[in-house]
């Protein structure tokens, strides 16, 4: 097909406007704060998970310690009522002793349930010290997750204002090629991502290979006016100056 030689000039506008369009939709897959927002958001849940194992654990601690403080508050209760007893002088000799040797067996209980509290109550404090640490590590990723958003947010407005400017441009620029040639660039473009590109000194701008001298010379004997395809990658050749013809 025949196309003047200025309106193929213009197709490397296009080009230009659609390889922009292409590095802007790569650039949005890739954001380097979306990806370290991804990466916080998953740290985020690991340290939530953490924080609950750790929570649970201090549920289950002071359950032990109600219970074993009401343990040891049976015992010291039975105690003293075995003590109020003995003190009265009104049991027997048998009775005595079997408050006698109560006593010995309760008191030992005691210590032991005391024991035991104690160790659960150092195990909680531990425990409480891991929740607010935990606790201080989930405040500082909330903060790093609210500025990676705010930095991904600008980011992302960034792109969309230069897509909805290049968008722009392109159409713009298509109005102004025949319907012909625009089905031959949009059909070259969803083969290859190229449409059009510029010859340079033997080189296809589109897949960087070299023409062989036979194909140059047949460009070169080919009018201006004429539409060239490059043979190998079948991209528009757009021939100017800098082609060397």
């Amino acid at each position: 097909m025949n196309v003047e030689p200025q309106i193929q000039a213009r197709l490397l506008e296009l080009a230009a406007a659609d390889t922009e369009l292409s590095q802007i939709a790569h650039r949005r897959k890739t954001l380097p704060e979306q990806q370290e927002m991804d990466r916080l958001q998953v740290e985020r849940a690991e340290r939530k998970d953490a924080a609950v194992t750790v929570q649970i654990a201090m549920d289950d601690l002071d359950r032990d310690i109600r219970k074993l403080e009401g343990e040891v508050d049976a015992v010291r209760k039975r105690e003293e009522r075995d003590r109020t007893m003995l003190q009265s002088g009104s049991v027997g000799a048998k009775q005595l002793s079997e408050l006698q040797h109560e006593l010995g067996t309760l008191e030992r209980r005691q210590a032991n349930l005391e024991d035991e509290l104690l160790e659960v109550m150092e195990r909680r404090e531990a425990s409480e010290a891991d929740q607010q640490h935990a606790g201080a590590q989930l405040s500082h990723i909330d903060d790093q997750l609210i500025d990676v958003q705010r930095r991904r947010d600008d980011a992302v407005a960034d792109l969309d204002t230069a897509e909805n400017r290049c968008t722009a441009d392109r159409s713009a620029l298509a109005g102004e090629f025949p319907v012909e040639l625009m089905a031959i660039y949009d059909r070259q473009v969803g083969l290859h991502g190229s449409g059009a590109a510029l010859l340079r000194a033997r080189r296809c701008g589109a897949c960087r290979i070299e023409l062989d001298r036979g194909e140059i010379s047949r460009i070169a004997g080919t009018a201006p006016e004429v539409v060239v395809r490059c043979p190998e990658c079948g991209a528009i050749l757009v021939r100017t100056k800098e082609s060397g013809l």
